[in-house]
């Protein structure tokens, strides 16, 4: 393989998207339930709070920071390609991991164009999503709970 298919390594030495993922499935329905959808060029993307449910301390493997899922159809192509679209996902979002909204879930569904784009303009898209996430998130998502409070009730 050419190293001009890869992307420049080592741009973020230690970070790391492992600590940061959706993994369960119930962990996507909940987000899904709760979440916002967005569009941009090449991807739908969702954002949700993140509910007490997840923060339970006596779950193995609890997360108390933001984590971040990514879905990518049968429909985008073969196992190969879809592979390939995931790991160029992945490869953005670990150089950015620090700018993940925190108390927040966010699931990335990539459209095709997103195999055959520059990295570059592949990453700059991640950022400019993460930058408009966080003022989503800093203006105040709505949680599950409150949602359901009657309008002009106090929070408790």
């Amino acid at each position: 393989m050419n190293s001009t298919s890869r992307p420049e390594q080592g741009n973020s030495p230690g970070q790391s998207l492992a600590g940061a993922r959706l993994r369960r499935h119930a962990d996507y329905l909940r987000a899904y339930a709760a979440a916002r959808k967005r569009q941009s060029a090449s991807m739908s993307w969702f954002i949700a709070p993140q509910t007490p449910q997840i923060l339970e301390p006596q779950m193995p493997g609890a997360l108390t920071g933001p984590r971040v899922g990514l879905t990518v159809g049968k429909v985008l192509g073969k196992a190969t390609q879809r592979n390939r679209i995931k790991r160029r996902m992945r490869e953005a979002l670990r150089r950015h991991v620090d700018l993940l909204p925190k108390g927040c879930d966010l699931i990335f569904h990539p459209r095709r164009v997103v195999l055959t784009m520059e990295f570059t303009q592949l990453e700059a898209e991640i950022v400019r999503i993460l930058e408009q996430a966080r003022t989503e998130a800093s203006r105040g998502l709505k949680s599950p709970a409150a949602a359901l409070r009657a309008p002009g009730t106090p929070a408790p």
